[in-house]
């Protein structure tokens, strides 16, 4: 198999998952408006957690690009199944990491009753510890230096190695820049605070309604990218698709 396709079913897969953990949300939010507490939690903490998948999943499969294009002769010993699905466990015990000091924190500081409450269900509600709350800024600041980093050193060697390049390592410059473009989207997630207050201040009556459009800017957009990036663009991944696509139609 090749640790590229790998990767990127492991993007899709992910994604399913939180955009289905986001509108069970939503459609909670819009039927019941508020639900238990620890449900809440479980609900919150899977979401948040699929969530930081994307940027470091979308990490790595630019580093691929990037070795693929830079190291073509070393590209197949570098990157194999193994260190892949290494990778791909890596990325999972990140994201864990990021997210289980918020349960800690609110099993350490909130009272017993609010376990027993029932809340409207988003992170800044259940989460609401000030140190919740600027552990999550300074991890996604770091976690936005660490991927545009590496965007722009990919890029820039790419863009070196392409000077007098092929169609293919040009395909793989755009590429990157479609990456670029589309983790800009993913990293505006670190802005969703802001804009959620904000919202609430302008559209205290529609907050509901409003957090639904930050949803689609802040989730759906960057998630629609992926299918291009590296499905209909991609020729292997084309041609199979419309060969199962003929199969059924016929």
């Amino acid at each position: 198999m090749n640790p590229r396709y790998i990767l990127f079913i492991h993007l899709v897969v992910n994604d399913m998952i939180q955009m289905t953990l986001t509108i069970i949300l939503f459609l909670l939010s819009y039927i019941l408006y508020t639900i238990n507490v620890p449900l809440c939690c479980i609900l919150v903490l899977l979401t948040v957690f699929t969530t930081e998948n994307t940027p470091l999943n979308l990490s790595c499969m630019v580093v691929e690009c990037y070795i693929a294009i830079c190291f073509p002769l070393r590209h197949a010993q570098i990157c194999t199944v193994n260190r892949t699905y290494i990778l791909i466990g890596l990325i999972w015990m990140t994201s864990l990491l990021s997210v289980l000091p918020d349960l800690f924190i609110a099993l350490a500081t909130e009272p017993m009753e609010f376990f027993h409450s029932k809340v409207f269900c988003v992170r800044e509600i259940v989460f609401r510890s000030p140190l919740s709350i600027q552990r999550r800024d300074l991890y996604y600041i770091v976690l936005l230096v660490i991927v545009w980093l590496t965007i722009f050193f990919t890029y820039v060697r790419i863009l070196y190695t392409v000077k007098l390049a092929s169609t293919d390592a040009k395909k793989a410059r755009n590429t990157i820049l479609l990456h670029g473009f589309q983790l800009l989207l993913c990293m505006t997630i670190y802005a969703a605070p802001l804009l959620k207050n904000a919202l609430l201040y302008w559209f205290p009556k529609h907050y509901v309604d409003s957090l639904f459009v930050c949803y689609i800017i802040i989730q759906i957009l960057p998630r629609f990218i992926s299918p291009i990036v590296y499905g209909l663009r991609d020729k292997m991944f084309r041609r199979y698709l419309k060969r199962y696509l003929m199969c059924k139609l016929a």
